[in-house]
């Protein structure tokens, strides 16, 4: 009988289902499993860090880092009783190798069990006003912060032909969006490659998921559109500077505000740590319901011209009927909420 920690995998090519804590050589079946978390200062990091590590089956050990354990404040807080027992705080720039590889080299056999990419940065606006340095910025932490971190955990998981890699993408790698040119490619960069990796990974048991939260609303996200706000946008054309100004960061808060998700509500999410700890964890996953039928549309037509024309539309033909649909959204929701609200009041799960 297999003990409450362990799951049950079934190897690619094989038909015989088997405990991935046994098929790990010398880890102790009841030991729970090492999950390492990448930005965890704020946002989605900090408060799936204090999920796990809160986990009331305890089947985690959590290593939630950062690149500024200045900013560390918060996450202790969050954590309570968790901090030092299930959770740990430790230093990683995932855009410092050394750093990476003394933070890994600092776990006992350097097994990690879980990896989960979360550290990003965001940028918004027309691309005349950004810099090609600003741009390097954001592929040296959101992609190649991601393939670094992989780099240094990947071997490990191999010899042991056991572990899960989990990036936090977003559905900007699915879908790109009109002003965040560099950011979506950012995140189609990382899809791209996890796409590509996953088949390799399988063959010595090891998986990879991606998960696409989308509208996401937090404090690191709320300053990017606060400093676009009050950015120069000279080098633009006035007509592109006054369609960022006036119609995308309008149109932005309203989308914010009727389909954007809290990190605590990500976290929170059953099916999220369900995908995590999954026996067999699909590749992808959408955090975000609502949006989903918006992504839906790249697939359904592989010529591009149904996603396309649809957004055009929506933006520059019926962005009335568009901010009525967002404010009947927003509604449902949060009647929605209230109603979960007073299920868990009365006791009910």
């Amino acid at each position: 009988m297999l003990s409450p920690h362990c799951d049950t995998r079934q190897l690619p090519g094989e038909g015989q289902l088997i405990p991935w804590c046994q098929h790990s050589p010398g880890l102790d079946p009841m030991a729970p499993k090492t999950v390492l978390i990448t930005g965890c200062s704020s946002g989605i990091g900090l408060a799936l860090a204090v999920k796990m590590a809160r986990d009331k089956q305890k089947r985690f050990k959590v290593i939630a880092t950062m690149r500024n354990l200045a900013k560390r404040g918060s996450l202790e807080v969050a954590a309570g009783a968790a901090l030092h027992k299930t959770l740990e705080i430790r230093q990683l720039d995932v855009c410092d190798e050394r750093s990476i590889r003394s933070c890994i080299t600092g776990i006992p056999n350097r097994h990690v069990d879980i990896l989960i990419n979360n550290a990003g940065v965001g940028m918004i606006g027309p691309i005349e006003c950004q810099t090609i340095e600003e741009m390097k910025g954001v592929m040296e932490t959101n992609f190649f912060g991601v393939v670094r971190m992989i780099k240094e955990v990947l071997p490990d998981m191999k010899k042991r032909r056991s572990g899960h890699i989990v990036v936090i993408s977003s559905v900007m790698g699915l879908q790109g969006i009109m002003f965040n040119d560099i950011y979506t490619a950012s995140k189609f960069a990382v899809e791209g490659f996890c796409e590509s990796l996953v088949i390799q990974a399988l063959k010595f048991n090891v998986f990879v998921s991606l998960i696409e939260p989308g509208p996401v609303v937090t404090e690191f996200e709320m300053k990017v559109y606060e400093d676009a706000e009050n950015s120069d946008y000279s080098m633009a054309d006035p007509e592109t500077a006054d369609m960022f100004t006036n119609l995308y960061l309008k149109n932005s808060k309203a989308i914010f505000s009727s389909l954007g998700q809290t990190p605590n509500e990500i976290a929170e999410v059953k099916e999220l740590v369900g995908v995590i700890c999954a026996a067999k964890p699909p590749f992808r996953h959408q955090t975000n319901a609502v949006y989903t039928p918006m992504t839906a549309l790249k697939h359904a037509d592989p010529t591009g011209a149904l996603m396309t024309d649809t957004f055009y539309k929506m933006v520059f033909k019926y962005d009335t009927l568009m901010h009525v649909s967002l404010k009947a959204i927003k509604l449902i929701r949060w009647q929605a909420r209230k109603m979960k609200q007073g299920v868990k009041m009365l006791g009910f799960k």
